[in-house]
């Protein structure tokens, strides 16, 4: 059985995003677009229909890129029991207030058992700081907690 990977909405932006000047943002570009064309094969992918929600904002052209690009990935509903761990997070400060949807990513993704969350959110989600308190108060709810992690932690650019 394939692992299970929640493919939360800035990865999506990244890999259909215009070519961008800033190197770093340039950078995750390439990094994403490698990993959808050469790595996610090995998962079985899942979004959300918050993700959904997310991508189909802003243009009407790049939000219909971004919906195509994930028509095939089941999508996952938002359940009681993710709602109660993102209330936790909230709560207990491991995700900022004013930072519900990433706190509801996190829990979609621990509700449902995905073994990773893939994310370039540095900030909330995938963040040194945060990461051991948002395992521990997960697993304190009686959940596995999703390994939290970039496109370049989980496989990244190819060596060929």
């Amino acid at each position: 059985m394939k692992p299970i990977v929640y493919v939360e909405s800035s990865v999506i932006s990244y890999l259909t995003s215009r070519p961008h000047r800033d190197v770093i943002i340039a950078g995750r570009q390439a990094v994403s677009l490698d990993w959808w064309e050469n790595q996610r094969q090995r998962f079985e992918l899942r979004i959300s229909v918050l993700v959904e929600e997310e991508i189909s904002k802003g243009d009407p052209i790049a939000a219909q890129q971004r919906l195509d690009n994930v028509a095939d990935i089941q999508s996952l509903l938002i359940s009681d029991e993710a709602i109660r761990i993102a209330d936790l997070l909230l709560a207990e400060k491991a995700v900022p207030k004013g930072s519900e949807e990433d706190a509801l990513h996190i829990g979609i993704a621990a509700a449902q058992g995905v073994d990773f969350l893939l994310t370039w959110n540095f900030r909330h989600i995938n963040n040194a700081e945060t990461k051991a308190a948002i395992t521990r108060l997960i697993e304190s709810a009686g959940y596995a907690a999703p390994q939290l992690c970039s496109p370049e932690e989980l496989g990244g650019m190819s060596d060929d």
